[in-house]
């Protein structure tokens, strides 16, 4: 199976926030946020698998900045790592200034997908190979959360978290 950039996976959604999309605030409800980094998520780690997949957890997300009504919002995923049959994916919200044009980044987050066959039995995906400097960076760290989430979860020890122990060494 052959390794793939995070290039390939990139995925880009560029929607307008609609009033039935607001809270009372007239800003972009959080649940509409996330189901649209779900779906381009989702994309994101199809197009790098090539299977069918699944939601296996939402990471992390920030809501650093509110989206206010009439705002062009751009929601960026690229897969950061590949692991055995899960991906990291990282996605990053863009807003754009309805009078300037100027992009802001207004929230991010990670989430992590299984690919699965026909049948719902998780299968291997390809590598990553990251090229920029950011992916690097995010391809590096995805090892250290992923042994973070899985010593949360009691599904590993914490001697067996050797990326997060290498942190405080």
């Amino acid at each position: 199976m052959q390794a793939k950039t995070p290039e390939q996976s990139k995925t880009t959604m560029t929607d307008l926030v609609l009033p039935s999309e607001t809270n009372p605030l007239n800003n972009l409800f959080g649940g509409e946020l996330l189901a649209r980094m779900d779906r381009a998520a989702s994309i994101a780690a199809r197009r790098h698998s090539r299977r069918i997949v699944v939601t296996a957890s939402v990471n992390h997300v920030a809501f650093n900045r509110a989206v206010p009504l009439g705002s062009v919002v751009t929601v960026e995923a690229k897969v950061s790592r590949g692991f055995n049959t899960s991906m990291e994916v990282f996605i990053d919200v863009w807003m754009e200034d309805r009078e300037s044009g100027a992009r802001t980044k207004a929230n991010e987050a990670i989430y992590t997908f299984v690919a699965v066959d026909e049948t719902g039995r998780p299968v291997k995906v390809p590598e990553v190979t990251p090229e920029t400097e950011l992916e690097i960076q995010r391809f590096e760290a995805a090892l250290r959360r992923k042994q973070l989430s899985l010593l949360l979860a009691g599904k590993i020890k914490p001697n067996e978290a050797t990326e997060l122990k290498a942190l405080f060494d």
